[in-house]
C-alpha cells in the first residue's frame, strides 16, 4: 500500500470510528447514568494518554511533561470539551445514532460563523446558502414520519453541534501561534473531565460493579478507539496530507453513522428522513468546499500584498531616500 493510500485508510477509519460512537454512546447509555459514562470514558482516556506522556518524556530525557502554554490551552478546552460531551450524550441518548452523527456535522458550517479568522470581509454568499441547505435537512431530520415537534434528542445534538462548533474556535484561538503538543493536550483534557464528573457520578459507582461485560466493551471503545486512538490517527495522517483532502475523508463521519445505525442497531430511515440525510451531507461538503476556497483565496492575496509591500519598502527610492509604505486596503 502507498503512502498516500495508507494515509487515506487511516483518516476513513477515524472518520468510521467517530461514526460509530453515536451507537456506542447510545448503548452504553441505556445500561448506565449519563455522567457515569461520561466518567469512565474520560477516566479510561486519562489512564491511556498518561501512560504516553510517560513512556514519551522518558524516552527523551530533559522533556516536559507540560508546558505552561499546554496548561492554560488544555483547563479551557477541557471544560468546552466536557459541555460538548454532556450534551452530545445527552442527546443520543434521546434520539436515533443515525440523527445524532448527521446533526452534530452541522458543527462543519456553524465554526465559520463563530471563528472568522482567515474570513476577511465576511463569508460569501455560497456558504450561507449551503448552510440553508443543512438547516433544511435538520427540519426534515427531525420531521420522522411527518413534521411534529422536534424530538428533545434532536434539540440536544442541535445544541452538541453550536458547542463544538465553539470548542473549534476556542481551539484556533488558544493554540495559534503556540507551541503545544497534541498528545499533551489532550491529557490536561482528559484530566478536566475527570475532575469535573468525579463527583456528579460518584453515587452511581456502585453501579460498575453490575455492569456486564458488553457495556464495557462499549466504555473501553469509547475511551480508547473513539477518544485517544482517534485523535493521535488524526494527527498522524493529517501531517501526511493535504487539509483538503483530510476534510474530506474525515467528512464522512455522518455517512458512517448512519450506516452503523442502520446496520447493527436496525434504524430506518422514512422518505423525509432520507432526503434529509441527503441534504445535510452535500450541504456540508458544499458548505466545507466554500469555506476551504475562500481561506485559500485569503490567505493568497494576504500574502500577496505583503511580498508588494516588502518589495515597495525595500527597493530605493529614485531620490535615495526610502519610499513610503503604501496604504494595503482589503477588496
Amino acid at each position: 500500500m502507498s503512502d498516500t493510500r495508507r494515509t487515506d485508510a487511516v483518516l476513513l477509519l477515524v472518520a468510521l470510528v467517530w461514526g460509530s460512537s453515536y451507537l456506542s454512546a447510545q448503548t452504553a447509555t441505556a445500561a448506565l447514568p449519563v455522567l457515569l459514562v461520561l466518567l469512565m470514558r474520560y477516566a479510561l482516556s486519562a489512564v491511556a494518554c498518561l501512560g504516553l506522556v510517560a513512556a514519551r518524556t522518558g524516552a527523551r530525557p530533559g522533556s516536559r511533561r507540560w508546558t505552561r502554554d499546554e496548561l492554560r490551552a488544555g483547563v479551557p478546552l477541557g471544560l468546552t470539551q466536557a459541555a460538548v460531551l454532556v450534551v452530545e450524550t445527552y442527546g443520543v441518548a434521546h434520539t436515533t445514532a443515525a440523527n445524532a452523527g448527521l446533526i452534530i456535522s452541522l458543527t462543519i458550517v456553524l465554526t465559520p460563523f463563530l471563528d472568522r479568522t482567515g474570513h476577511p470581509g465576511g463569508l460569501p454568499p455560497a456558504f450561507y446558502a449551503a448552510a440553508g441547505v443543512c438547516v433544511l435537512a435538520v427540519g426534515l431530520l427531525m420531521s420522522g414520519n411527518g413534521f411534529h415537534a422536534p424530538r428533545l434528542g434532536d434539540l440536544l445534538m442541535l445544541g452538541a453541534a453550536l458547542v463544538r462548533a465553539a470548542h473549534v474556535a476556542l481551539i484556533g484561538r488558544l493554540t495559534a501561534g503556540r507551541v503545544i503538543r497534541p498528545l499533551q493536550l489532550t491529557t490536561v483534557q482528559t484530566l478536566v473531565g475527570c475532575a469535573l464528573f468525579l463527583l456528579p457520578a460518584a453515587g452511581d459507582l456502585p453501579d460498575l460493579a453490575r455492569t456486564d461485560a458488553a457495556t464495557w466493551a462499549q466504555l473501553v471503545y469509547l475511551a480508547l478507539f473513539c477518544s485517544v486512538f482517534a485523535f493521535l490517527a488524526q494527527t498522524w495522517a493529517v501531517q501526511r496530507t493535504s487539509a483538503s483532502r483530510a476534510g474530506l475523508l474525515l467528512g464522512t463521519e455522518p455517512i458512517w453513522a448512519a450506516a452503523v445505525g442502520v446496520a447493527l442497531a436496525g434504524e430506518h430511515f422514512t422518505p423525509l428522513t432520507g432526503l434529509g440525510a441527503a441534504l445535510m451531507v452535500t450541504g456540508t461538503y458544499w458548505g466545507q468546499a466554500v469555506e476551504r476556497a475562500h481561506r485559500a483565496d485569503a490567505l493568497r492575496t494576504t500574502t500577496t500584498a505583503t511580498a508588494t509591500t516588502t518589495t515597495t519598502e525595500g527597493s530605493p527610492h529614485p531620490e535615495g531616500t526610502a519610499s513610503p509604505p503604501k496604504r494595503l486596503t482589503s477588496a
